[in-house]
């Protein structure tokens, strides 16, 4: 039976991940003003326009963390609907021609006064809120195929089709992920898991193959040196950048990829300039920050106390984790260019905003987690979280 704290005890929140995410919220300050500052000169007249920008989106973050904090984590389970219905919203607007505005080939901010808003980051949040709570108050049929496994599913078809439309496939492969993760975590059939991911085999097969644009991607990951000057130029600098930084990297400030030779340095391929500047070191580093953030949102929300809870806390990890993850590999050439950012680092304020919001509602979960048991579960145990 869990203890719960006296109602006058002082609220504690977890000081190892909020140290985390803290540390990897300056370590991405840092690393976007040394990757854009000659980009941002040279282009914009301003060599501080992408720091100052991030700075900003690092304020507003504070407050979203602090307020999500303040407000506590079980007060979301009432914006579930209106968040996920506000995220359909702005998926549809961000489509039509005139309000979504166009970079790079995809369609996916939404131009507002002094921000741009990607409403694909808003969704990833609203996905896990409203999977979290939907699972949460149907725990006693998840196992069903109707009522706990196909509406999520033909929910979760739409959002990624919304997302398509932009085109966005690394939001919609997270998408994808999340629903899996929170399905098996609340104790849907694997059978039901298993089935619908081979069935989805040839459809994203076909979404790859019908795409010139990433097919280009998969020939860059598969051999970029055969591509060097084509398709494989930005994984071939990128692994350049990172080689070249070897086990102390160049120093800060002094890399050479981000002087026009690495495209989107200081956004979706910034981990090739850390690791060019600071070396395997300070890799290591950001990848033990990574593995802190993971450790700690897991264990609070396994302390939860509540399935809603352990839910939220679980996807809002594995969001950091899988993000994290992936883009680290695509920019080692272990995974084909997805587009996704690095969580707290990479440039880009919908990101930063949210990611920074949903860490105060895993510090939430940490305070909640005060008297519980400590020591990690194991996956049976996980899965009983459900029951």
């Amino acid at each position: 039976m869990k203890t719960s704290p006296p109602s006058n005890a002082p609220v504690r929140f977890d000081p190892i991940l909020l140290c985390a995410v803290l540390a990897l919220v300056t370590m991405g300050l840092v690393m976007v003003y040394s990757a854009s500052a000659v980009l941002a000169q040279d282009k914009l007249g301003d060599s501080l326009y992408f720091f100052k920008r991030q700075v900003t989106a690092a304020g507003m973050g504070l407050v979203a963390m602090a307020v999500a904090m303040k407000v506590g984590w079980r007060k979301l389970a009432r914006w579930a609907y209106p968040l996920l219905l506000a995220a359909i919203v702005l998926l549809v607007l961000v489509a039509i021609p005139g309000i979504g505005s166009t970079a790079g080939g995809a369609r996916r901010w939404i131009r507002l006064p002094g921000f741009s808003l990607q409403p694909a980051e808003v969704a990833k949040f609203a996905w896990v809120v409203y999977l979290s709570y939907s699972l949460a108050k149907k725990r006693e049929k998840v196992a069903t195929f109707s009522v706990g496994f196909l509406p999520h599913l033909a929910l979760c078809g739409i959002l990624v089709m919304l997302c398509m439309l932009q085109p966005d496939f690394g939001s919609s492969v997270l998408l994808v992920f999340m629903l899996f993760v929170l399905l098996f975590a609340a104790g849907a059939k694997l059978s039901y898991l298993v089935g619908s991911i081979l069935l989805a085999l040839p459809l994203a097969y076909v979404a790859i193959a019908s795409s010139p644009y990433r097919m280009k991607r998969i020939l860059a990951f598969l051999d970029p040196w055969a591509h060097r000057h084509d398709v494989g130029y930005q994984v071939a600098e990128s692994l350049m950048s990172i080689g070249s930084g070897g086990v102390s990297g160049l120093g800060l400030g002094d890399g050479r990829q981000k002087l026009f030779f690495l495209p989107e340095a200081h956004t979706d391929f910034i981990f090739a300039i850390l690791g060019e500047e600071t070396g395997l070191i300070g890799v290591g580093v950001l990848v033990v920050l990574y593995a802190l953030v993971l450790w700690r949102g897991v264990r609070a929300s396994l302390a939860a106390g509540e399935s809603f809870g352990t839910y939220l806390g679980l996807g809002i990890s594995s969001i950091i984790a899988f993000q994290a993850t992936v883009n680290m590999c695509v920019a080692m050439g272990l995974l084909p260019t997805k587009g996704l950012t690095l969580p707290f680092v990479s440039y880009g304020g919908s990101s930063l905003v949210v990611l920074m919001g949903a860490a105060g509602v895993l510090l939430s979960l940490s305070a909640s987690a005060q008297g519980a048991p400590r020591g990690a579960r194991t996956g049976s145990e996980l899965r009983e979280v459900a029951a």
